[in-house]
């Protein structure tokens, strides 16, 4: 793939990638057409000054050196990032009033489609596109697409309420200062830092002895004739059993992250029939020694393996606080790459560490933007992303918990997806009712499935 190199006037700073952005340059320069680092931000938005809107995000994208970077990597050692000094926000702008509203759907579903299949020219500042589709007189669907190598989750809740301060502001007349942020390159400094043999000898140890990836032995493979390779099932749980989860980890000391990660670890074992279990876990990869880390815009996050030992007859509540001190050891080595973890255990080459994911979200959210007297409503709000593993675990947290599952449809049906999420919401209700118990007397099976094997043993029974 060739390309073309920023001009040098326009050069601000360049830097080194991080390993998670190594992979995912080689992954996107792989396999380009895959899509799978794309997220596409969307949304409806009612009453919208369109010129603020535009402002706004030019804004957001002089404020911030990610926004403004470029990748190169011909001729080179190692890949760069460049940063530009000026990079113009690009917009696509449609207007869709004549079109009636299933007419609508259908073209903002292809567009989302094309879109993604579109990707990024890495090389080429910005990498990300801003369109606006007009609905009707004072309605439009907005969507936001960038690639996953500038940011993470935690960023794009960031940049969403910065983009709506300097609405308002602009709306209002106001000049709107913002606190400034660091910048993505005093991560890289401090990455740059770290102890890597320490990182070595904690790796090599935790996974002493593994040599083969947890089987979900509820997969099959279905077919590749699938008009939508990826299913997306969530179930929300109910405020009184989120409230009383809530309130059984505070009361142990316990972060809901380690119990929902506990919850998964015992679903995989008991699919599996393994007690020694791997799952991935996306990390915030945000360090606490770093000063001003948690306004920091950029990709922090990494995936990293966990080992479990779900030993049936361990009580549930010792076995969760020795889950989250494995927790806190590891947060030290967070920023080590998976590739290179890999290496130092016994697994063959290859071959996955692990084939499912965990992800707990919790992002942070600015309320006094949307208290802020614009007339600016904004519904539907939507993130759509993917990755390259065939179940991916997300715990959503706010008033009531959302246990959401995103799978490979050749891998999984949709029925077995369903079907392991009413697995999940009884584990959940289990530990709150049953902790103090073993793991081996959390319950797993709905009461529908319950009184569907009784009524086919009443019935072999009668034959």
């Amino acid at each position: 793939m060739s390309q073309s190199r920023p001009k040098s006037k326009n050069i601000e700073d360049t830097y080194p990638l991080t390993p998670m952005q190594e992979g995912m340059l080689f992954h996107s320069l792989y396999a380009p057409e895959s899509g799978v680092y794309i997220t596409q931000v969307t949304c409806t938005l009612v009453n919208l000054n369109v010129l603020a809107l535009e402002q706004a995000w030019q804004d957001v994208i002089d404020r911030h050196p990610i926004l403004r970077t470029a990748f190169v990597w011909e001729n080179l050692k190692k890949p760069l990032q460049v940063v530009g000094r000026r990079v113009g926000a690009p917009w696509e702008r449609q207007d869709w009033r004549g079109l009636s509203e299933r007419e609508q759907e259908e073209r903002f579903g292809a567009y989302l489609k094309a879109d993604r299949a579109r990707g990024f020219k890495l090389s080429s500042a910005p990498l990300m596109r801003l369109a606006l589709f007009q609905l009707g007189d004072d309605t439009y669907k907005f969507v936001w697409s960038h690639h996953h190598i500038l940011l993470d989750g935690w960023s794009v809740h960031l940049l969403i309420n910065e983009v709506a301060s300097f609405y308002a502001g602009i709306c209002q007349g106001r000049n709107i200062r913002l606190n400034s942020s660091r910048h993505y390159r005093d991560y890289i400094a401090w990455l740059q830092r770290q102890d890597r043999a320490a990182a070595e000898r904690f790796w090599r140890e935790s996974f002493k002895g593994f040599t083969a990836p947890t089987p979900l032995s509820v997969d099959r493979e279905i077919g590749t004739d699938l008009e939508e390779r990826y299913g997306d099932e969530r179930i929300g749980l109910s405020e009184p059993t989120t409230a009383a989860l809530q309130n059984l980890a505070r009361s142990q000391k316990l972060t809901l992250n380690t119990v929902m990660q506990g919850v998964w670890a015992i679903l995989l074992s008991r699919y599996s029939g393994e007690e020694d279990v791997v799952f991935g876990n996306v990390v915030s990869g945000r360090p606490a020694d770093l000063p001003g880390v948690e306004s920091m815009i950029g990709l922090f996050i990494n995936t990293l393996p966990v080992r479990v030992d779900v030993s049936p007859e361990a009580s549930l509540l010792p076995w969760l606080k020795k889950l989250q001190e494995q927790q806190v050891e590891m947060r030290r080595y967070e920023y080590s790459p998976l590739v290179q973890v890999q290496g130092l255990t016994d697994m063959p080459r290859g071959l996955p560490m692990f084939e499912s994911l965990f992800t707990f979200e919790n992002y942070p959210v600015d309320h006094t933007v949307t208290e802020q007297d614009v007339n600016l409503e904004a519904r539907d709000y939507r993130v759509i992303e993917r990755n390259s593993f065939p179940l991916a675990f997300v715990v959503g947290q706010d008033s009531e918990l959302m246990l959401r599952i995103i799978y490979d449809r050749r891998r999984f049906d949709d029925a077995t997806i369903t079907r392991m999420l009413g697995h999940l919401q009884t584990l959940v209700e289990g530990v709150i009712e049953c902790h103090e118990q073993p793991i081996s007397d959390l319950p797993m099976v709905t009461a529908a499935e319950q009184r569907r094997l009784l009524v086919a043993g009443t019935t072999m029974k009668r034959m």
